[in-house]
């Protein structure tokens, strides 16, 4: 009989916690979630850039256009493969000498007689193919027709400084092709100073 009513006591215990245990359970589920907001993720940052213009093929607008590529890709296509790179600036290339230039580069390398693997040897290509003839020739015909004429003298400058840059011109020279083309008050006027200027730096500074 003791045996019965202790078997019976450990049954009742054992109800009374599966009970609590279910209440429990009860009031879990009974309780609404409470919503966790998501942490905000930062949006990229964008930065505007303009993507190259189109070449023809025209050699003075040639080192513009590698420029523009090149500015393009370091801020908009760092992840991109160079094939893909490749396959961008090429279409770019449009219209003129360039769209048939472009037409047997893709041919060539559809065949494999031609290795492009990097952009950067697709840029020596063009360079190579539109590059301007005879370079300093070109700078020294510029420089020896260059005048202010209703340009500022800081825009002569600047303009002087560009043509000069690459032309072989140097000292005296320089100076002389400077004076020719400034305007001539202000060119009388540096002459006739009690210290007049003899370098090209001189005569800039002082004409501006």
């Amino acid at each position: 009989m003791e045996q019965i009513l202790q078997f019976m006591a450990q049954q009742s215990e054992a109800i009374t916690v599966l009970q609590q245990q279910l209440l429990a359970a009860q009031a879990a589920i009974a309780t609404p979630a409470v919503a966790v907001a998501p942490t905000p993720v930062a949006a990229p940052v964008i930065v505007e850039v303009a993507p190259p213009p189109k070449f023809n093929g025209e050699r003075s607008q040639m080192v513009g256009f590698i420029n523009a590529c090149c500015l393009f890709m370091q801020m908009r296509m760092g992840q991109v493969g160079e094939r893909s790179r490749i396959s961008w600036v090429l279409s770019y290339v449009q219209g003129g000498v360039a769209e048939i230039w472009k037409d047997n580069i893709l041919d060539e390398i559809t065949k494999g007689t031609l290795a492009v693997n990097t952009v950067e040897e697709l840029f020596t290509k063009i360079r190579q193919e539109f590059g301007e003839f005879d370079k300093e020739s070109r700078k020294v015909d510029k420089l020896r027709v260059l005048e202010q004429g209703s340009r500022t003298v800081d825009e002569y400058v600047q303009e002087f400084k560009r043509a000069a840059r690459g032309s072989g011109y140097e000292g005296r020279a320089l100076v002389e092709e400077f004076k020719r083309g400034l305007g001539r008050v202000i060119r009388r006027r540096l002459a006739e100073a009690e210290t007049s200027p003899t370098t090209i730096e001189q005569w800039q500074e002082r004409a501006v």
